[in-house]
């Protein structure tokens, strides 16, 4: 039996699904995410609640066929520790987000993208809950296919890893831009600084993690953006 080049931070009670064949999907099989990615991610950007709702049943479905309906290769109940850890990638990305923010305001590459007080409410955060774990699966199924993908060539597991992450972060922070210099904050803010989130799920194989980790962020950048401290 040849032995998984884990790394050394990895929890090993589970393993990624999917690019070692465990479990296998034909090749239409990832057709079928491949359009569940794009109609999931449309549903997952809307502000109405029920869209949202309806996004993250049409991510969680498919994957959770192709896994054979063993939700616990994906998704399980976080331990303490795992919540522990969610705290500390949240605090870990807030001053890593402080930071580089104030480094690229000093060289005059600024988000372009404002937030409203006004605009937010109780069903925001409500919406995002939602939402939020519709990006968390945005990020999952292609995380997925990059990695199946470069293993299936390299067999390679870690090398394999470092590129799927890196690819879905540039892919992450474009979704977040509208044009070059908003590209470039994305990519810094949203693209790079969602390796907080993807240690959590490397380390743990737990989309929970991540998500949890990704909505406290958010989550708290609304009540601070209703309170008028930005």
């Amino acid at each position: 039996m040849v032995e998984i080049d884990w790394f050394k931070f990895e929890d090993r009670d589970y393993d990624f699904p999917f690019y070692n064949k465990n479990p296998y999907i034909p090749k239409w099989g990832w057709i079928v995410l491949f359009l569940v990615f794009f109609v999931g991610f449309f549903l997952s950007i809307s502000d109405k609640v029920y869209f949202a709702i309806l996004g993250c049943i049409v991510f969680i479905v498919p994957v959770l066929y192709f896994l054979k309906w063993d939700y616990k290769a994906i998704l399980r109940i976080p331990s303490r520790r795992d919540l522990l850890l969610v705290v500390a990638l949240f605090v870990g990305y807030m001053i890593y987000a402080i930071v580089i923010g104030a480094v690229l305001d000093q060289v005059g590459i600024v988000s372009s993208g404002t937030v409203d007080p006004g605009s937010l409410g109780v069903m925001t955060l409500i919406t995002s809950i939602f939402s939020v774990l519709g990006e968390e699966f945005i990020k999952f199924i292609p995380f997925m296919f990059f990695l199946r993908v470069i293993y299936k060539y390299s067999n390679n597991r870690k090398l394999s890893v470092i590129i799927s992450v890196a690819l879905v972060m540039l892919m992450f922070a474009s979704i977040h831009a509208y044009n070059p210099i908003m590209f470039l904050f994305a990519l810094c803010i949203q693209g790079l600084g969602s390796i907080f989130e993807f240690y959590g799920y490397i380390k743990t194989k737990n989309i929970m993690v991540s998500y949890l980790c990704h909505l406290l962020t958010d989550e708290f950048i609304f009540i601070i953006a209703l309170l008028g401290f930005i």
